[in-house]
Formats: structure tokens, C-alpha cells, sequence
């Protein structure tokens, strides 16, 4: 199991990929460009090189992140566009950093109802898509809930998916927290949780899991992610994950929010210990 955390690229890719390493990481997660923004972004492809070079040899994988502000169902044309041209460029930019994959947010049908937005959000990941042939896999990531997000269910992400035109071009990026949040995930039933990806599909096309404990309580529709073991899902509930044969070998990515950086050292350390190891240092 690859445990890791984000980690900010404000200062170059390759300064990122070290940061990681320094903090005990064996995967981390970037933003590909601003996350509340849609400004297109240049890749500096000397220092691109250069992460992805050092990633290799450290043996650390990466997962890249879009912005949130798109939204792969919006009815508003000029959103639509900018959703497709900036999806598309997320995904190079992930090729250059050599990320396993690109992490999406479900649609969101804002107000024009639930069978309209995930009509709208296949067609525009087609539209995404059919200019993509790269190695980097979109990952669908499931919702809280909030609003008017669709994408809440394992079984409705992977029929998302079966309905795209490129359903090889695309997996999924499991949140704890969401799944919680939208009460799709019950603590006291994860064998049900992993026997329901199983059945439909979606454990062969996991490639990601963001790793969260929740402010909010379940099936609160709330996404506020908690440090783990302090929030309302605990410890003893999510290192059923960290212990599950069906995921080891996935990057497990935290994005719980701290202060600063630093303090992800001591989280993955923990992590650690509750998988039953003993990691020192970091």
C-alpha cells in the first residue's frame, strides 16, 4: 500500500516529489493548476522531468487532482466549454508528471434533475475523452452529496462509466469521507462495501483512495474532512482499509487539513502503526 498525502506544487513539481519523500510518503497527490481556478496552465517540462525522474527512483506514485470549480454537468454552454478545454489539459499536465491518474469531481445537475445531469456529464466526459490518448486514467470521484452532486453510490459511478464511449479511459478515486458523508458507507459493514465493488465492476478500475476521517456525521451530505481518528468515522473503522487485501498495492492519499505540510509525517507514521507497522522517521 502506497500511503502518502497532497502536497502544494507552488513551488515546482520536482521540489514537490522531494517534499513527499522528506515526509515519509510513498505517493502524494498535486493540484494540476489552481483549484478554485480555471486559468490555463504552462508545464515547465525541464523540472516535469526532473519529479518524474526522482519519483521513479524513489518509488513513489503520483495522483493528480483537477480543480474543483468545473463541473462535467453544468447546463450553462460557457461552463461546459471551459469544463472540456480545462479537463483536457489536466490530463496532460498529469501525462507530464507521470501521475497514475486525474482526479474529477462528479457532475452536478443544479436544478435541471438528476437523469439530465448524468445525460450531461457522459456527454461531456465522451466530448473529454475523445481527444485523449494518453496513459493517464480520469478517476471519478464519489460525492458527498452536497447540493446537487450526483455520483454519490459505487453503483452509480460504475454506470456512469459503462454509458461513456471510453469507459478504458476511465476509474475511480475512493473517498472515506464522502462515502460516510453521503451514507452510502456504513463503518460497521465494510466487508458489504468491498463486496459491493467487487460485484458491479468498480474494485478492477479503483486506481486511488483519498483517505479521510468526517467532521460531519454520516449520511450528513456534509464534505468536511477530519484527521483521522478524531472525527466521527475513528480510527478503528478506516484502518479496516489500510488492512484490506483488496487495496494494498493503491495509493492512499490523506487530505485532511493540517497547518502545514510538515504535519502529514506524523499522520502517515500513524497509518502505519495502524496497519500493524512500525515505521520510524520520516
Amino acid at each position: 500500500m502506497k500511503i502518502g498525502c497532497h502536497i502544494s506544487v507552488a513551488k515546482g513539481f520536482e521540489r514537490a516529489s522531494k517534499r513527499a519523500f522528506e515526509l515519509g510518503a510513498d505517493s502524494f497527490q498535486v493540484f494540476t493548476k489552481n483549484p478554485r481556478g480555471l486559468r490555463p496552465k504552462k508545464v515547465d517540462v525541464k523540472d516535469a522531468e526532473a519529479g518524474r525522474k526522482f519519483c521513479k527512483e524513489h518509488g513513489i506514485v503520483l495522483v493528480a487532482h483537477t480543480p474543483y470549480i468545473t463541473n462535467l454537468s453544468t447546463p450553462k454552454e460557457d461552463l461546459h466549454e471551459v469544463t472540456i478545454r480545462s479537463i483536457r489539459e489536466d490530463l496532460r499536465i498529469a501525462e507530464c508528471y507521470g501521475a497514475v491518474g486525474a482526479v474529477v469531481h462528479c457532475g452536478k445537475h443544479v436544478g435541471e434533475g438528476e437523469e439530465y445531469g448524468r445525460r450531461r456529464m457522459v456527454e461531456t466526459l465522451d466530448i473529454i475523452l475523445d481527444e485523449y490518448d494518453g496513459p493517464v486514467k480520469l478517476l471519478l470521484e464519489n460525492t458527498a452529496g452536497q447540493g446537487s452532486e450526483l455520483g454519490l453510490s459505487i453503483r452509480e459511478l460504475t454506470e456512469i462509466r459503462l454509458s461513456t464511449r471510453h469507459p478504458e479511459k476511465i476509474g475511480f478515486c475512493f473517498d472515506t469521507c464522502h462515502a460516510f458523508a453521503a451514507g452510502t458507507w456504513v463503518p460497521d459493514r465494510f466487508d458489504g462495501l468491498v463486496t459491493e465493488m467487487k460485484e458491479t465492476g468498480y474494485l478492477e478500475h479503483l486506481v486511488a483512495i483519498h483517505f479521510n476521517d468526517s467532521k460531519a456525521p454520516w449520511g450528513s451530505r456534509k464534505d468536511r474532512h477530519e484527521k483521522i481518528g478524531k472525527g466521527e468515522i475513528g480510527a478503528e473503522a478506516l484502518a479496516l482499509f489500510l488492512k484490506e487485501e483488496a487495496f494494498q498495492g493503491l495509493p492512499v492519499i490523506l487530505e485532511t487539513p493540517v497547518d502545514d505540510e510538515g504535519e502529514y509525517a506524523e499522520e502517515i507514521r500513524y497509518l502505519h502503526k495502524l496497519r500493524g507497522e512500525d515505521r520510524q522517521g520520516a
